[in-house]
């Protein structure tokens, strides 16, 4: 399960780091601000990979370009009815993406990286006669401070008449963030963890004539190499990130570990 994260570097910056053009600042106009509480069914940064279209919205099919773009957090495949669909999307399994009707044809040819600072999951302890049952948020990030590159799949839906064509005219263009098997310390916290995907994979997982079953592609849906989890840091933070109305730098701080009552145990991979 991901269902927030924090992404606070400016799209300029990340375009820098994800060798993309960025298209957010060109579109808007101006700098997006930092998000440290990011929640489903908001706007995001996604990357993509496509072939560039002429004036008359013909693909060059001998060159792809990487660029920044904001999709919506939450996938609507382009057979539903309405965009509500997306807040039941916002995560996809990495094991049974292939063949889940919303999200093969995304997996197929729709691929993406979702920047982020990190994630945070809770570690739920459940009660017993002395402790009541709780619930604490972790934050998990390189300790190099660089940003994570989220595995995403992408579709375009678009409303076919009525109210919704009039709200949506250009369509909507939504993600969700895969899922996989949580390893090392990170199971302690919770059994799933977003699909985290190394530099190395970036090119073939974006490339956007390479299919979702090629195994350029299916070999890096897999959880993560023990060797990238020792690169992750994971700390305890406030409970303040569980409404979404808080979003300032002190969610990502870490907590003083005497108030955490059942800390993880962090040497698991030594």
């Amino acid at each position: 399960m991901c269902g927030r994260y924090a992404s606070t570097k400016a799209p300029t910056d990340l375009a820098e780091e994800f060798t993309a053009v960025d298209a957010v600042t060109e579109k808007a106009g101006e700098e997006r601000g930092p998000d440290y509480n990011v929640a489903p069914t908001r706007d995001v940064i996604a990357v993509v990979q496509r072939h560039p279209r002429d004036a008359d919205g013909t693909p060059d099919p001998d060159t792809t370009e990487r660029s920044l773009r904001l999709v919506r957090w939450g996938l609507v495949p382009s057979w539903a009815k309405d965009p509500s669909a997306g807040a039941r999307m916002i995560n996809a399994r990495s094991e049974t993406a292939a063949e889940k009707p919303a999200f093969r044809r995304a997996l197929a040819a729709r691929r993406c990286l979702l920047p982020a600072d990190g994630w945070y999951e809770w570690q739920r302890r459940a009660a017993t006669k002395d402790h009541k049952a709780s619930k604490q948020p972790y934050f998990t990030r390189y300790a190099d401070g660089r940003s994570l590159a989220m595995a995403g799949l992408w579709e375009f839906w678009r409303p076919k008449d009525g109210e919704l064509l009039e709200k949506y005219p250009h369509g909507l263009v939504t993600a969700t963030v895969l899922t996989t098997e949580a390893v090392g310390p990170l199971a302690q916290v919770h059994d799933r963890m977003p699909l985290v995907l190394p530099p190395d994979a970036w090119a073939a997982w974006l490339d956007p004539d390479t299919d979702g079953k090629d195994e350029e592609v299916a070999r890096w849906l897999a959880p993560p190499s023990p060797d990238l989890v020792q690169t992750l840091r994971i700390v305890p933070v406030s409970d303040k990130v569980n409404s979404v109305r808080n979003n300032s730098p002190e969610l990502l701080e870490e907590i003083d570990p005497s108030q955490v009552e059942e800390p993880i145990q962090l040497d698991l991979l030594s």
